[in-house]
């Protein structure tokens, strides 16, 4: 995608010296667009940690070039599994991040001390290519499902929710993949952006990502999407997603549960953005069985912007001494899912739905 014109992706490594990594700081966004240099694991680490690097796909490529990094300097046993346990750890929920740290070490545990820097790079960079291109193909089969809600010209609204744009993955995005690709192709799109409290990626990401794509939006309060679906105002609802069991419950940003109700009261269709890499094929009761990571409370009791001198500042919005909930995620269950869509196609939220698009996980729980 583009920014003012020139292409980036969100993450990349650096033409000149061949090895260390640049990405965006998603922190500092809407209001700076700083370019954060990595040449450690221990840097991609905290940019994980604390949300530099964000949304489900873009997490497990920098993962992967945080072990390539490791690698430059000791790339023996121990510093592999090390650094990949230290990656793993710092997100639980999101899948992609432990599907590419697995896939990392399965093309190098193989490999000679000696072989295994180059061959890490080069992994990495296959990871990102391939997101891109699961992305790319995402998008085009959301856009069939927006080409038959603007059918004789009429305008699309559509309800997001977080951010699951480019800057969530290497490239085009998820749930925003489509919205583009519609956008772009001439039809009349307008994405209604919730602010995704309390860390509003999407007031700060999605919003600066669609504008700067020149596509339709308006901000609205979180709790302002079931009003709209009430009065006609919402077509469709397209999330994105960080873990989707075998059975087709789907985790995502907190509040994602709750438009999801809000969407079946309404009769408005809700479908899930993901690749296949988002799919753990080990769970099948997401609320049972998917952690959801807890977060700072601070992040609730505080909040960043740009005042009216246009200074970036953090202020309390809290009385002193009132204690803050932050789960980060929640789950929503299959049931409410209208469908995913994915690289291969859409399809049900069930654990048919799926093999009917991914049959070759059915053969490997069979043994095949």
């Amino acid at each position: 995608m583009k920014i003012n014109g020139t292409p980036y992706r969100s993450v990349w490594v650096d033409e000149k010296d061949g090895w260390s990594i640049h990405i965006f700081d998603q922190t500092r966004l809407p209001f700076a667009l700083d370019i954060l240099t990595l040449v450690t694991p221990e840097e991609v680490a905290h940019a994980i940690c604390t949300m530099q690097v964000r949304g489900a796909p873009l997490i497990g490529a920098v993962a992967a070039y945080g072990l390539a990094l490791a690698l430059r300097s000791s790339a023996n046993d121990t510093t592999l599994e090390q650094t990949a346990a230290m990656l793993a750890a710092t997100r639980p929920t999101a899948i992609n991040l432990r599907w590419a740290i697995e896939r990392m070490l399965t093309r190098l545990r193989p490999l000679a001390p000696a072989e295994r820097a180059a061959a890490a790079y080069a992994e990495a960079g296959l990871i990102c290519d391939e997101d891109a291109a699961q992305n790319e193909a995402i998008g085009r089969h959301g856009l069939e499902l927006l080409r038959a809600l603007a059918a004789g010209g009429r305008r699309v609204n559509i309800l997001t929710h977080c951010n699951a744009g480019w800057i969530a993955t290497v490239d085009w995005g998820t749930a925003l993949a489509p919205i583009y690709m519609a956008h772009d192709e001439g039809l009349d799109v307008h994405v209604w952006v919730d602010e995704t409290r309390p860390r509003n990626q999407g007031a700060a990401l999605t919003a600066w990502e669609l504008g700067s794509h020149g596509v339709p939006h308006t901000v609205i309060a979180d709790n302002a999407g079931g009003h709209l679906m009430q009065h006609g105002q919402v077509d469709i609802v397209i999330v994105g997603t960080d873990r989707v069991t075998r059975s087709g419950d789907v985790a995502n940003k907190i509040g994602t549960y709750l438009k999801a109700l809000a969407a079946r009261d309404n009769d408005v269709p809700f479908w899930v953005a993901l690749p296949s890499t988002t799919i753990d094929w080990t769970v099948s009761d997401g609320i049972r069985e998917i952690p959801i990571e807890e977060r700072a409370a601070s992040e609730v009791t505080h909040v960043g912007g740009r005042d009216d001198a246009g200074n970036i500042v953090r202020v309390q919005i809290t009385p002193d001494g009132s204690r803050a909930a932050n789960p980060a995620f929640d789950v929503t269950p299959a049931r409410l899912v209208t469908g995913l869509i994915t690289e291969k196609g859409c399809c049900p939220a069930t654990q048919a739905g799926l093999l009917s698009l991914f049959p070759e996980f059915g053969q490997k729980e069979q043994g095949i």
